[in-house]
């Protein structure tokens, strides 16, 4: 299986490119300079994994929650090379790849992941890891005020993302004093092996239903940028 994954929902820009069991990676904190960057790092990992975009079987990306410039990139990049190439494509949770990395770098079952969304809220959900290894969605994601915040984990969870850095104390009153890791971003590696698994399961989207999701206003904007190689 051959795929390429983006994620650009933060202040972390990256893109992966997965060729069987084998992933190629680059990431770059870039705030404000994702859309300049972002298909060089594609073409990149294509070039690491030696394939081209002609040979890919799907695209996934970050459909978010995070920035609404960030998710929609991704979206937009997402959308161009799918249609240019007939391709399917596969939305993942930023959050998902957020509590994904959690399992894969520091051996968490539990996870809190909490991205910084201005205005004084942010974006949140729990996640369980199931008998694939995959995080598994707990409830919703959500957007709030993180002092409002009425989520129950275990004292074992692991607090990951921009939202801890942010409220660390508040969190941790809600949450208890769970171990935290506040500087971690959501990351194309791990939007692509989520990716590779939810494809498998056929969960792809034609094209034009490669939309970001923005959870503050309940709503998915389909973006209209068109982009090729």
């Amino acid at each position: 299986m051959k795929l390429l994954a983006i994620e650009t929902s933060t202040e972390s820009c990256s893109a992966a490119a997965m060729v069987n069991d084998e992933i190629y990676v680059i990431s770059e904190i870039a705030p404000r300079r994702h859309n300049e960057i972002i298909l060089s790092m594609c073409e990149q990992v294509l070039a690491q994994g030696e394939i081209s975009i002609t040979q890919l079987d799907f695209i996934s990306f970050g459909r978010g929650p995070g920035s609404f410039t960030g998710v929609r990139l991704a979206a937009s990049v997402t959308q161009g090379i799918a249609l240019a190439q007939d391709l399917p494509v596969v939305p993942v949770s930023s959050l998902a790849a957020l509590a994904q990395a959690a399992y894969k770098n520091y051996n968490a079952s539990c996870v809190f992941p909490c991205i910084d969304a201005r205005m004084q809220e942010v974006y949140y959900a729990v996640y369980q890891l199931n008998s694939n290894k995959i995080m598994q969605l707990q409830g919703e994601e959500k957007v709030i005020n993180p002092s409002l915040i009425d989520a129950k984990i275990s004292e074992h969870s692991i607090g990951m993302g921009s939202g801890w850095d942010a409220y660390t104390q508040i969190l941790h009153e809600k949450l208890g004093n769970i171990t935290i890791f506040a500087h971690e971003f959501p990351q194309a590696e791990f939007v692509a092996q989520l990716g590779k698994n939810y494809f498998v399961q056929g969960q792809s989207v034609s094209a034009v239903q490669a939309i970001p999701v923005y959870i503050r206003d309940n709503v998915a904007v389909k973006p209209n940028r068109k982009i090729s190689f």
